[in-house]
């Protein structure tokens, strides 16, 4: 039998930096399982949309799919619209099934890419380096508690690693402020502080999270995840869990799948 294709969605915009990039990881993706058919598809603002995705890959033959949210936090698009444009699909494609895989975090390979992100932009990652740096761990942001109740844990767990603080903050939606908590850091004595964005690509909302960092005269300012080999072996990792459980097809009639 062969493996279900996979489909990774985005969440699209209209920087054209945001598609590049999820094409960078969904390059490497495919150059580190050869012979797996992966899709990308996006939310908004870029092409194919979802449901234009699932047609192609159901014209082609494909009837399994893994439908993988290219999310860091169960929020409201992993909740709400990525079900529902899969449900909408599920009805005109009555016989494809759809596994939805799990968001991508919280996750240690995303600490991994997060660090290989501070070593890119000059951040010592030793025990005395960690021992004298504060990272902002600075996130897109949500009005969900449950993503940042996540962000927050991320933090509190990140910080075990001998960083002599780790505190989050957010580029809307919450607070506070990538600013802020930078100033923060620095008002408690904090001798270097870097900014580690919790986000995959590009956009509007990164490009908040480095001004905010520079102004307040952050040390340091990772790029965003991006393309990182620790981040494709996860979207991996995600596929093969949603792969191997037995879960209900999408739409009205479902069934075991």
């Amino acid at each position: 039998m062969s493996s279900p294709a996979l489909l990774v969605i985005a969440h699209g915009s209209r920087d054209p930096r945001h598609a590049a990039t999820v094409h960078a990881l969904v390059g490497r993706v495919r150059s580190q399982r050869p012979g797996l058919r992966v899709e990308t598809a996006f939310l908004d603002f870029n092409g194919p949309t979802v449901p234009q995705a699932l047609a192609s890959l159901y014209l082609s033959g494909v009837r399994e799919v893994v439908a993988l949210p290219l999310l860091l936090t169960r929020a409201f698009h992993a909740k709400a619209d990525v079900p529902a444009v899969l449900a909408e699909s599920a009805t005109r494609l009555p016989d494809l099934s759809v596994r939805v895989a799990d968001v991508l975090g919280p996750h240690p390979l995303l600490i991994s890419s997060l660090e290989l992100r501070l070593a890119g932009a000059g951040v010592g990652l030793t025990p005395a380096d960690r021992a004298t740096t504060g990272v902002v761990l600075a996130s897109a942001g949500s009005s969900d508690p449950e993503a940042i109740a996540v962000i927050a844990e991320i933090a509190r767990e990140w910080r075990l690693t001998g960083w002599c603080a780790v505190r989050p903050a957010f580029a809307s939606a919450a607070l506070p402020r990538t600013e802020d908590a930078v100033r923060a850091l620095r008002a408690e004595g904090v001798r270097r502080v870097a900014v580690a964005p919790y986000v995959i690509a590009p956009g509007f909302l990164p490009d908040r999270i480095t001004t905010g960092a520079r102004s307040a005269g952050a040390d340091a300012v990772a790029e965003v995840l991006g393309a990182a080999p620790d981040l494709a072996r996860l979207l991996l990792l995600r596929y093969d869990a949603a792969s191997a459980a037995r879960a209900p097809r999408t739409g009205p009639t479902a069934r075991a799948g």
